[in-house]
């Protein structure tokens, strides 16, 4: 069976690094970009399952590169992986199409079973005070 193709998005080498090495074994990460605009020119060529992505990046935030990617119907599911605990951020998140909301304190439990939920058709969100 194919791994489950990820590509990355997070302006901090350091946080992809981290990514990349949580992920690798289970899944096939098939590039990694630094800012939003690379972000979705990089998910509309290489067509991967699995956009995760940081909100807060240069060139084009999180949102806006959310955006683009549901109106583009590329087919890409996107997870925002963020530092952001604020329940205002998950609603405009998934507004914009996006099926799972991670926060970075939780990155080793709860993103890859963000992957796999947003990539059987459902959401996630993260837990964190304030969301009930």
């Amino acid at each position: 069976m194919a791994k489950i193709r990820v590509l990355l998005a997070d302006d901090h080498q350091v946080m992809l690094a981290r990514v990349r090495w949580q992920l690798g074994e289970e899944f096939d990460i098939v590039g990694t970009t630094n800012n939003g605009q690379d972000a979705v020119e990089a998910a509309m060529r290489l067509g991967p399952d699995v956009l995760v992505m940081d909100i807060s990046m240069p060139v084009l935030d999180g949102f806006q590169a959310a955006l683009r990617i549901r109106d583009s119907g590329c087919g890409t599911r996107v997870i925002f992986l963020t530092v952001h605990q604020d329940e205002d951020f998950v609603a405009a998140a998934f507004s914009a199409g996006v099926r799972g909301y991670v926060t970075k304190p939780r990155l080793s439990t709860d993103l890859a079973r963000a992957i796999c939920e947003a990539l059987a058709g459902g959401s996630f969100v993260s837990p964190f005070n304030g969301l009930r």
